[in-house]
């Protein structure tokens, strides 16, 4: 099967690396052919570590390395029969690169997106054949993340989704398949777990250092929302909240952290600048949190409260089934338990109730409850 990766950033160099490992013949595109030269370098270099532990054969790794040729036209695709796309997040730019592609690859060949918000039904629309486009959405990085969200537009043809599923299923990753609203299944439900945390912050209720060792220590995270945001980069992940609040046409909910904003305004963008919240500077420890059991059950409750709302609405809408709802969560941000089960087992009586609180509160409609959550 031939796979043609457009953009070889580290999104699109882990998709060729996933590709290539099943077998797969990868052409990678980039306008940039000094980015691709350094990504190969990159790869490499991986797949040596690879082979000194002793995870593959130095036969395997020459063999995946020689499944990726790098291409300077997009006219090397014409034989492809997938494409994925994984460039900038920008509706324009990726739009003008599907209509030039569309006009090279056989009518056969799949067009795929591996956006992370936008949606797929207004990237295909523009397309003269829309039939054959589809999201699959990878988590970074692609080789160690199990998680691929594939999402059909409006347009997408039927059996598309599940064909795609099989693919990716037969590349050693765990595909679950999603409506097409913003945000997916991931970016939409994981929204409070940063939202909430920065609210938090802004209102001096806690530190970021008491935040993250809360959501640690009660909920078994694996890093907390600000440990997390500095990971993913805080201008990534602003960039994605606020994509998912102005495609709900502003709902509160979704409402954007002022906080955010300023960090990225400042470039302070976490460990890719070396400071985001924290300080990654040689020799800088991060500083330790004032423990303190009352307030620290009060942030777990919050943020997890919202997180397990988020799911019950997901479920309502019936964005996904249920099992792939708690496998999106676990596999593509490393939670420590579904979110359905967590509410199970934490009472959603208790859960509606932290909700009600919250919103006597504050008024806003940003702690609205599903109407699913009280028949919970």
């Amino acid at each position: 099967m031939f796979i043609g990766i457009i953009g070889s950033g580290t999104m699109g160099i882990g998709i060729a690396q996933v590709a290539a490992t099943s077998g797969c013949e990868v052409l990678l595109y980039d306008t940039n052919s000094a980015q691709t030269e350094k990504s190969l370098l990159i790869l490499k270099n991986t797949l040596q570590r690879l082979v000194e532990k002793q995870k593959i054969t130095p036969e395997q790794s020459e063999e995946i390395f020689s499944k990726i040729k790098p291409c300077n036209e997009l006219q090397d695709f014409a034989t492809c029969d997938l494409v994925i796309e994984a460039i900038i997040e920008s509706k324009e730019i990726k739009t003008k690169v599907f209509q030039n592609l569309e006009e090279i690859v056989s009518e056969n060949c799949v067009i795929a997106s591996n956006t992370s918000s936008i949606s797929i039904t207004s990237l295909s629309s523009e397309l003269k054949n829309p039939e054959r486009f589809i999201g699959i959405h990878f988590f970074n990085p692609a080789p160690l993340m199990p998680l691929v969200e594939i999402i059909p537009g409006l347009l997408t043809k039927e059996n598309l989704a599940d064909e795609i599923f099989s693919l990716i299923k037969s590349w050693g990753k765990t595909p679950v398949i999603a409506k097409d609203v913003p945000g997916f299944i991931v970016n939409r439900i994981a929204r409070p777990f940063y939202g909430e945390a920065l609210r938090i912050v802004e209102e001096n209720l806690a530190t970021i250092e008491q935040v993250d060792d809360a959501m640690r220590t009660l909920g078994n995270f694996k890093m907390g929302p600000f440990e997390l945001m500095d990971l993913i980069g805080i201008d990534v992940n602003f960039s994605v909240t606020k994509t998912v609040y102005q495609d709900y046409f502003f709902d509160p909910k979704y409402k954007p952290s002022l906080l955010q904003q300023r960090m990225s305004e400042a470039k302070l963008l976490g460990r890719k600048t070396g400071k985001g919240f924290y300080d990654y500077a040689e020799g800088v420890e991060k500083p330790l949190p004032q423990k303190d059991e009352k307030l620290y059950e009060k942030i777990f409750m919050r943020i997890i409260s919202m997180l397990i709302n988020e799911a019950v609405e997901a479920k309502r809408l019936k964005i996904a089934s249920d099992e792939d709802l708690e496998l999106a969560m676990q596999k593509g941000v490393n939670y420590p338990k579904g979110l359905l089960a967590w509410g199970k087992e934490i009472g959603y009586g208790k859960i509606s109730e932290t909700l009600q609180n919250l919103y006597e509160e504050y008024q806003e409609e940003r702690y609205r409850q599903s109407p699913a959550l009280r028949t919970m």
